[in-house]
């Protein structure tokens, strides 16, 4: 087991799964996740990856205390993180010539979201929940999601996930067939090394076939999804609504939205 900080990694034979420790996605911890991801894309001795979180998430996304300082020391910059870490994670993910499963432990909100749907296959915990979580912060999907998760549950359930931002269970998520399967907690951890090692000893090249196959049929590819989400990002960034509903966010208060155009901020 190779431990970091922040993300540890262990591999038994060809599978190797990566979990993170920690709910909230920091500087330091998406360094570390998009190290791993290329990593293990890269080893020819790993034919399968799992994805897991610790305790009671997966990943609930950015660490909206780390972005809220970022906006006040520079706004300009704030978002340089999507370019610099969350498109390489995703890209890695969703190209790796291997299958790549999401064991979702728990909270699973944000990029965190998009970060599972990145992944081929996903396996929920009876408890775990969802949410899409942007526009509760006045931002759009980014990471992806604004494809992934059309293509998971179809555009009229997303538009419903994403406007009006409720959360829903696993349950919901495996009868929309965003989630394949859903365990007792117990007994996610054997039930995502078992798929994994059953993928594991498939067709590999196959399977890196096929992934290139299925994404070449998204129009537009995923490169150009992430870029157009990027630019809205930094629009939405700069406008008074997402900055105070960070700031809502961090003093759990429920943020209330102007929605006007012209409070953009230089």
């Amino acid at each position: 087991m190779t431990d970091g900080s922040l993300v540890a990694v262990s591999t038994e034979g060809p599978v190797a799964t990566v979990t993170l420790t920690r709910p909230a996605l920091t500087a330091p911890l998406k360094v570390e996740l998009r190290d791993a991801v290329e990593t293990l894309g890269r080893d020819p001795e790993v034919r399968a990856v799992v994805i897991t979180g610790m305790g009671r998430a997966f990943c609930v996304g950015q660490d909206l205390a780390e972005h809220a300082a970022a906006l006040e020391s520079d706004p300009e910059h704030a978002f340089d993180t999507l370019r610099e870490h969350y498109h390489p994670i995703v890209q890695a993910l969703a190209t790796m010539p291997k299958p790549v499963i999401a064991a979702v432990n728990g909270s699973c909100a944000g990029a965190g979201l998009s970060i599972a749907l990145a992944c081929d296959l996903r396996i929920a915990a009876e408890g775990a929940r969802f949410a899409t979580a942007f526009t509760g912060i006045g931002l759009t999907c980014d990471s992806g999601l604004s494809a992934s998760l059309v293509r998971a549950v179809g555009a009229a359930r997303a538009a419903e996930l994403v406007l009006l931002g409720e959360p829903f269970t696993a349950g919901q998520a495996a009868e929309w067939g965003l989630v394949t399967r859903v365990v007792p907690a117990g007994e996610l951890a054997t039930a995502a090394a078992e798929l994994a090692a059953r993928l594991a000893a498939g067709p590999t090249l196959a399977f890196a076939e096929a992934k290139r196959a299925m994404a070449a049929a998204t129009t537009p590819p995923l490169p150009e999804i992430l870029e157009r989400e990027a630019a809205a990002q930094a629009r939405l960034g700069r406008t008074t609504d997402h900055r105070d509903a960070v700031r809502a966010f961090l003093d759990k208060r429920r943020p209330v939205f102007t929605g006007r155009a012209d409070q953009l901020q230089s």
